[in-house]
């Protein structure tokens, strides 16, 4: 991906100028909805398909409001990207989709304050779980100085924090030289984009976050997060000129396959089942071909999902697709010859691994399985904790510990009263309105 300081339009420009070579290259011939996983849980019939592809350009063309189907049909995409090859223009749909969701958010967002919410979720829960040097190294970015790697670790990753230190004690094993940039002061601009509709400012922290990147003169940025990737990667492709490749971290482990494969000393007996998704399944296999070499490790099957992740930028939109792929995920991981459940990404995690208490297998992440073959202890998975708890008193009882080390101090009925949104991520779905700006303030600045 291309990334510089400078751009010769703003992003609502370059926005409209995209709008306007889909709508003047698309056909609406309907072959996207057609194949696309979503539309057989919502109202189209066979048959409307151009109709809903014809509501979408309307949309693109002149604002004209989504009419339901074509509202139902967008909303769900999870970014499953099987509709990418089946177009006979070449169009990338699914940027057509992620353009089309951007343009009714800024007609009527349905989650203002969005990035607000989520940045205070996102250090309670980073607070709850990090001694006060590693909240220090996720929250606080670094004075620019020159690295050859920027490990960039996004926005919401970092409720999942043992994901990201177990991803450095990696790149420490190949004796990368890297810096770590991201949290929410670091964002890469989708939420303010995507979710709210506010251009101009998701134009300066898109910025912001880029002269980060620059500042450090990395020849790589190294995303852990895929929504990242997909925003600045594909959504707004050509928005920037490159002076630095930005790609997943898998890819740059893969590139370094061998190297990493000699440093495994640990093996790790375990049959595994990985868990990947279809709209990135590029990462899947970096991960399958990464574990597939770790000795001992048996790599069983591979069961992928649809969207390009977990959570409210993928599958979570189509909830009824997800709860009816899930359950083939999970009875899969319920057979004998499986171990591990093994999660790809952090959204994943999340969402995994609160069912380990009910299932016969563990719930892992690729990351966990890689330090433990480098013949180190991978990072507490303290979220994993949380989740397999029955009592939110119990969460707070070592949750509390941790908030305190941090310097936040709150008033333990209040946060109890929260906890089930703020690990449920609600905030995407409207909810967390504690955290809104306009509401009573609490006993803790967040």
């Amino acid at each position: 991906m291309a990334v510089m300081e400078s751009a010769k339009h703003t992003l609502d420009d370059f926005l409209a100028q995209e709008r306007a070579a889909l709508v003047s290259d698309c056909t609406a011939c309907g072959k996207c909805v057609e194949v696309c996983p979503v539309t057989p849980f919502t109202a189209i019939q066979s048959g409307d398909e151009p109709a809903v592809v014809g509501g979408v350009l309307g949309l693109l063309r002149d604002g004209t409001p989504l009419q339901e189907a074509a509202k139902e049909w967008s909303s769900q995409c999870n970014g499953c990207g099987l509709c990418i090859p089946t177009c006979p223009e070449g169009i990338n749909p699914r940027r057509m989709l992620m353009l089309t969701n951007t343009t009714a958010a800024e007609q009527n967002s349905p989650t203002p304050q969005l990035f607000r919410k989520m940045s205070r979720a996102i250090r309670i829960m980073a607070a709850m779980q990090l001694a006060p040097p590693e909240f220090d190294r996720l929250l606080r970015n670094p004075r620019a100085h020159d690295v050859d790697v920027v490990f960039y670790t996004g926005c919401n990753p970092i409720r999942t924090p043992h994901l990201l230190f177990n991803a450095m004690t990696i790149l420490d094993a190949l004796e990368v030289d890297y810096e770590v940039v991201g949290g929410p002061g670091a964002c890469c601009g989708i939420i303010q984009s995507l979710w709210e509709g506010d251009q101009p400012s998701a134009e300066r922290v898109m910025n912001g976050t880029i002269h980060r990147f620059a500042g450090h003169r990395p020849k790589e940025v190294l995303s852990w997060c895929p929504s990242c990737v997909l925003h600045l990667g594909e959504t707004l492709s050509g928005f920037r000129q490159a002076s630095f490749d930005f790609d997943h971290v898998t890819n740059y482990l893969v590139a370094r396959a061998e190297g990493l494969a000699g440093k495994f000393v640990q093996p790790v007996n375990k049959r595994v089942l990985l868990h990947t998704h279809d709209g990135m399944d590029k990462i899947g296999r970096n991960v399958a071909a990464m574990l597939s070499s770790v000795p001992g490790l048996t790599l069983v099957d591979t069961v992928s999902e649809p969207g390009f992740t977990c959570g409210g930028s993928g599958a979570d939109r189509s909830p009824a697709l997800k709860q009816a792929v899930r359950e083939v995920t999970l009875a899969r991981a319920e057979r004998e010859d499986v171990d591990v459940l093994v999660s790809l990404y952090h959204g994943c995690h999340a969402q995994l691994a609160g069912l380990e208490a009910k299932g016969n297998f563990q719930v892992m992440n690729w990351t966990d399985l890689l330090v433990q073959a480098l013949g180190q202890q991978p990072h507490d998975d303290i979220s994993k904790r949380y989740r397999m708890q029955d009592e939110w008193d119990m969460v707070l009882d070592e949750g509390e510990i941790y908030l305190k080390a941090n310097g936040l101090e709150m008033d333990r009925d209040w946060l109890k009263n929260l906890l089930p949104e703020i690990f449920a991520q609600t905030e995407f779905k409207g909810g967390l309105e504690a955290f809104a700006d306009g509401c009573k303030k609490t006993e803790v600045a967040v």
